[in-house]
């Protein structure tokens, strides 16, 4: 263990950074990096903390999100976890202001994700954020695990939550688990049951995600074709007679109160999709997808949604549709997006 001081103006913040590293895996041992900024003895607000949920679409982190979330955190520790990368949200997060400390547990094998130091952290925190990297590690080494049971706990409790890219993919009730890599829409919408397309139900339960499917780098990375084969994947497989889904661009995120009022903040686009009744008209293994009529909802920060509604302001409405793997738009000027 080491320590180091940083500037943090009138006070100065601790940072602790401790490794865990037994000789072997086979030892069975927790492997987990633990980073801490500010102060290291938990606190307990004396006014609850509010829930929300920050959304986040990877690339650049977006300032007003994680400042939306530390001030429904009632001035207490800020908990990031991980699968790989270091400490570079503590000290990011801590200089907003407003928080008692900020760790970050970098969870490496499954003994870490029942490991008593992690998840007693996880379950005193007032905010909890899931970093990028890649879901299938968070899928494999966190499902069925107390950490799992932690986060479902501080989600009852109401601790504002949230994620971006990897961690945003985690929060729905179904995501893309990446379990065998990752999929361009050509290939999802060429072969919807390419083995690439992996997909996981029922991992985290977030109940205003209930239903719903979330993607990252939506436009960046070209990813309409994908969610839409996302999308039939989940009702062709019977695990929803309808599904919704929330895809976020780059350097954006989507905030959701108490009430389920979603607002964009960032530099890009949120897309808020829609299936129809019915399952896809073609989703067979080795076949184009064929799935017509899903409703897609586009809004930016001018704009802003309802979840329990399921509807928009001040954003754009049309109709999507992969007809033999190939996308197809009511947009005036045909585009997907």
């Amino acid at each position: 263990m080491h320590f180091r001081i940083l500037a943090g103006g009138a006070l100065a913040a601790f940072a602790v950074v401790t490794t865990f590293q037994p000789a072997t895996e086979a030892a069975g041992r927790a492997r987990y990096d633990h980073f801490l900024t500010g102060n290291g003895t938990n606190v307990v607000p004396t006014a609850a903390t509010t829930p929300g949920l920050v959304l986040m679409g990877g690339g650049t982190d977006v300032d007003a999100a994680f400042q939306w979330q530390i001030a429904r955190a009632a001035g207490g520790d800020f908990v990031v976890i991980r699968a790989s990368g270091a400490d570079g949200y503590n000290q990011y997060i801590y200089d907003f202001g407003g928080l008692d400390s900020v760790e970050t547990f970098v969870i490496k094998n499954r003994a870490a994700a029942a490991d008593p130091t992690v998840v007693t952290a996880i379950r005193n925190a007032e905010a909890l954020f899931i970093a990028g990297g890649d879901q299938a590690d968070y899928v494999n080494l966190w499902k069925d695990t107390p950490v799992e049971e932690a986060i479902h706990e501080l989600i009852g409790k109401g601790v504002p939550t949230g994620g971006t890219s990897a961690g945003l993919a985690i929060l729905g009730e179904f995501g893309f688990a990446a379990l065998n890599g990752s999929i361009t829409s050509a290939q999802a919408l060429s072969n919807p049951f390419d083995r690439r397309l992996t997909l996981v139900r029922d991992f985290l339960t977030v109940p205003r995600l209930a239903g719903i499917i979330t993607d990252s780098h939506f436009v960046e990375r070209d990813r309409m074709g994908r969610f839409v084969a996302f999308l039939a994947r989940i009702l062709q497989d019977g695990w929803a007679p309808q599904a919704r889904g929330i895809a976020i661009d780059s350097q954006t995120a989507v905030l959701v109160d108490e009430n389920g009022a979603a607002t964009v903040v960032g530099t890009g686009t949120a897309y808020f999709m829609q299936t129809p009744a019915g399952g896809p008209q073609i989703c067979q293994p080795k076949t184009p997808l064929t799935f017509r009529d899903l409703s897609v909802y586009r809004v930016d920060a001018s704009g802003s949604f309802n979840l329990p509604a399921w509807s928009g302001t001040n954003g754009a409405s049309y109709q999507l549709s992969a007809e033999t793997g190939v996308l197809t738009s009511t947009q005036a000027n045909g585009s997907a997006y």
